[in-house]
């Protein structure tokens, strides 16, 4: 009796260990089992590094694998990002307006068993949006025919910064401008639609941050392509340029008798455009040789025409001169100052 009593608490060691080692063995022979999800340390912010974390796992987990996944906004839809595949990973400027997450997968003897982070925030840009810090710029000869180039201007915020163009079609004065249809390039021709017109460009700067648009000065009126065509209004022309008489006709030349004198008076700008629009005084010298006229604008060509009718005080002589102070003006403008310019000329008497 007392020998059974013995042996009882050893046979019951005995089934204990065999218990504990059939728990075990069993334990080994499953896959990890997740027990807390991995975690992710770091910023979400374009060029940072993140480290996930593994979280814990039961069966005792022998190697891990990693996999980064970029998801949307909320943190759903996500996708593997090709070759992240370690611990840390560096945010680019794709994850840029996306959530992250990682995947980890634990690995022994009998499997493997993948669990995924909850989702970072938004991951965040670095640096601004494009900022303009000098305006944009026309270079190039503002007449019909003409290629006009465009310079982008200054600009800050984070590289890289694209520019796309909008040229425009503005009055005499810079205003009232309206987008040229297809005009989109950094180089414009003027065409025969620009003459008596200004341009304007527009630059749109674009990165990954977003947008904005400068826009330059207006060039100088668009002259036409040839001179003695259309002419320029007066009103577009403006100091530092100036009105030029720069050509006159008498008819009859020599004058025989006191039959009426026709000038003919052509005015343009200091570039040698027409001016139509201009007001072109002229006085026959001596006073009281020929009657008073009035101004007289010119007409589309630059020209105006103003008639001279001879007095009796005029001598018919041969080798006597009829001179002529001329004057043009800007409609507007004093006669002394603006744009306006003087000239004296002389018709030929017999």
């Amino acid at each position: 009796m007392n020998a059974q009593r013995l042996l009882r608490p050893a046979a019951a060691v005995a089934i204990a260990v065999a218990v504990a080692g059939i728990g075990a063995a069993t334990a080994a022979a499953a896959p990890p089992s997740n027990t807390s999800l991995p975690t992710i340390g770091g910023t979400a912010r374009d060029g940072s590094t993140l480290t996930v974390y593994n979280g814990r796992w039961r069966n005792n987990p022998t190697s891990f694998a990693y996999a980064w996944l970029r998801c949307g906004s909320a943190g759903a839809n996500c996708v593997p990002i090709s070759g992240a595949n370690s611990k840390r990973y560096t945010v680019s400027t794709s994850d840029v307006g996306h959530r992250l997450r990682a995947e980890v997968t634990a690995t022994n003897s009998s499997g493997s068993t993948s669990a995924t982070s909850n989702p970072t925030g938004i991951v965040s840009a670095v640096g601004s949006a494009p900022h303009n810090t000098s305006a944009p710029a026309i270079s190039g000869n503002p007449q019909e025919g003409q290629t006009l180039s465009a310079s982008s201007g200054g600009w800050s915020g984070a590289a890289p910064i694209s520019f796309a163009y909008q040229w425009s079609r503005c009055d005499g004065a810079g205003a009232n401008c309206a987008a040229i249809a297809g005009a989109t390039g950094q180089t414009y021709n003027a065409t025969s639609a620009d003459v008596t017109r200004t341009l304007r460009v527009t630059v749109k700067a674009s990165n990954r941050l977003g947008s904005s648009s400068a826009t330059s000065g207006s060039t100088a009126v668009i002259a036409p392509a040839r001179t003695g065509g259309a002419a320029v209004p007066v009103q577009t022309i403006s100091l530092p340029d100036r009105l030029v008489v720069d050509n006159v006709k008498f008819s009859p030349q020599p004058l025989g008798s006191r039959r009426p004198l026709v000038g003919r008076f052509h005015v343009s700008d200091q570039r040698g455009f027409s001016v139509q629009g201009a007001l072109v005084y002229a006085l026959g010298l001596p006073y009281g040789w020929t009657k008073g006229t009035g101004e007289v604008s010119t007409d589309s060509n630059g020209w105006a025409t103003i008639t001279f009718v001879p007095t009796a005080r005029m001598p018919l002589r041969h080798g006597t001169y009829l001179v002529v102070f001329v004057r043009a003006r800007k409609p507007g403008d004093s006669v002394l100052s603006g744009v306006s310019s003087r000239r004296l000329v002389q018709a030929t008497i017999r």
